[in-house]
């Protein structure tokens, strides 16, 4: 059990974020005795790195409300599988398929994988695989199935009763145009099946009604089991209202959503959650993530490249500040998240609930020796011209005896991670250095000065040796310069891994050749 006096002293944002809910809601958890978080998914597409990002996030604030309260907590998972098809997807077959099912309700529209009844379970299916990969702990709720089951009729009714305060939220944001045709109510066409968007001709509160033009006929429905749903951000207030939700996270862009959705809820009689807003991914150049622009990583790589914790350890860093997601930052958030995990085998409590591994992991940090970094790793798949795990791993115990991969489970996925980054990600980008006469005789220097090492050395007496011979040819002024003309011909690029320690982890020898075969 944590120790009260670092739980009240730890300032790691789950542990924020949870305390100030505790201190908002408190009354109302009391009353319920339980708290319940949400995260919502469109399920239009396939799940993707943000639907992981929010789902994580919500899990560490579940680990830490575990160690604040005794109050059960649940995440549920909701899918706004109602909402009418917008578009086609890029990434499915038998388009025209789902060209001809246009603006019906996503359960409604017919599963162009064949593998399910429509294309928004289909979807689901996949949410619930991808969180269950993941080993995330979460109620799943389908919008359809709420809205047809009559469970959202008795708050339906509510907002009903509550139109006009309704429309007096909404309206004033929108454009003159849109207030014209603006309603709350959505009905579901009976002929078509499409989600209407159209203006609402009159309501009938005593019979739950509404009632609307279309193709030139006036037409009246039930508000209740399924006949209608809400515009999103109504509908956003009535789920936090009919579900008591107490927390839910959001992006940037959903703040102003956020803000209606709450006037709507105090007006329907309920105290909205607690809220965080999360900033956005941006590529590469500082521009929106875009899935149609495809400027970004998507999760499918960071896994193929890097472990779920380290992807864990990116959405907890720094959640309310932009951060550029793309394939180049994958190696820095590993070496990252293992120096975290080696700084966690020293720290006291109060410096493990700041450590972001004890969030990622649920306390339950791993205590693995750290062989080397991932940097260092990679360059190691370089300079051996290792192709696959094996072969590396055989190059790893020629310089390292007495290691089996069973005792290592973290380095023997980093082995994995590390071929493939190097070949897809590093492999394109190196641009090796073709040294001048003078820097060609200063290299020549430094494997002389190699062959006064050997294999027994320590690393710090060989980055001495390789410090003064940079001071006696030239470099005297500037070690950087000496330190970036070795990465730019040896491993081309101007960064690289501190020599002493690659030098006696790779050998003296295999140093000496592969100089001279870069200067030949």
């Amino acid at each position: 059990m944590i120790k009260k006096e670092n739980l009240d002293k730890t300032s790691a944002w789950p542990f924020v974020e949870a305390k100030k809910m505790l201190r908002e809601r408190k009354s109302i958890i009391e009353k319920k005795g339980k708290i319940t978080l949400q995260t919502g998914y469109g399920p239009s597409g396939l799940p993707h790195i943000g639907t992981f990002g929010e789902v994580a996030r919500t899990s560490m604030m579940v680990n830490a409300l575990k160690h604040l309260t005794d109050v059960p907590t649940e995440i549920i998972t909701f899918s706004d599988d109602m909402d009418g098809l917008r578009k086609v997807p890029d990434n499915v077959p038998q388009k025209e398929l789902l060209e001809k099912n246009l603006h019906k309700s996503l359960t409604n529209v017919p599963d162009p994988f064949q593998k399910f009844n429509s294309f928004g379970e289909h979807n689901n299916e996949m949410l619930k695989k991808f969180l269950d990969n993941f080993n995330f702990r979460y109620n799943f709720k389908s919008s359809t199935s709420l809205y047809k089951s009559g469970y959202f009729n008795p708050s339906l009714k509510i907002i009903l009763e509550n139109y006009e305060g309704i429309m007096n939220i909404i309206l004033p944001t929108l454009g003159k145009e849109r207030q014209k045709t603006y309603s709350p109510f959505l009905p579901i066409c009976p002929d078509t099946g499409h989600v209407l968007e159209i203006p609402i001709k009159k309501i009938n509160k005593e019979k739950s009604s509404i009632v609307f033009d279309y193709n030139s006929k006036e037409l009246e429905t039930s508000i209740y089991d399924g006949n209608c749903k809400l515009q999103w951000k109504v509908d956003w207030a009535m789920r936090w209202y009919a579900l008591d939700i107490d927390f839910e996270m959001y992006g940037k862009d959903l703040i102003e959503s956020a803000i209606l959705s709450t006037k709507i809820i105090k007006l329907i009689g309920k105290i909205n959650p607690s809220g965080f807003a999360y900033e956005l991914f941006l590529d590469e150049r500082g521009e929106k993530i875009s899935k149609s622009k495809g400027n970004g990583i998507t999760i499918d790589q960071w896994l193929e490249y890097a472990s779920p914790e380290s992807l864990s350890l990116y959405m907890y860093q720094n959640p309310k500040r932009a951060k550029k997601l793309y394939k180049d930052i994958v190696s820095k958030t590993v070496d990252d998240y293992l120096d975290f995990l080696e700084k966690a085998k020293t720290q006291n409590e109060l410096q493990l609930l700041m450590n972001p591994v004890w969030h990622v992991h649920n306390g339950k940090v791993p205590k693995e020796k750290i062989i080397m970094s991932f940097s260092m790793l990679l360059n190691l798949v370089e300079t051996s011209n290792a192709n696959n795990k094996d072969l590396l791993w055989k190059f790893v115990k020629k310089y390292k005896a007495n290691i089996l991969e069973k005792d290592y489970p973290i380095f023997d996925n980093l082995v994995g991670y590390a071929i493939n980054y190097f070949n897809d990600v590093i492999k394109i980008k190196k641009k090796y250095k073709k040294p001048s006469k003078e820097e060609k005789l200063a290299l020549e220097a430094l494997v002389n000065t190699l062959g006064k090492c050997n294999d027994t050395m320590k690393p710090e007496e060989i980055q001495t040796m390789i410090y003064s011979t940079g001071k006696e040819n030239g470099y005297s002024e500037n070690l950087r310069d000496w330190f970036k003309l070795i990465y730019e011909v040896v491993f081309g690029d101007e960064n690289g891994p501190r020599m002493g320690f690659f030098i006696s982890f790779f050998g003296v020898k295999e140093t000496k050749d592969l100089i001279l075969n870069k200067i030949k």
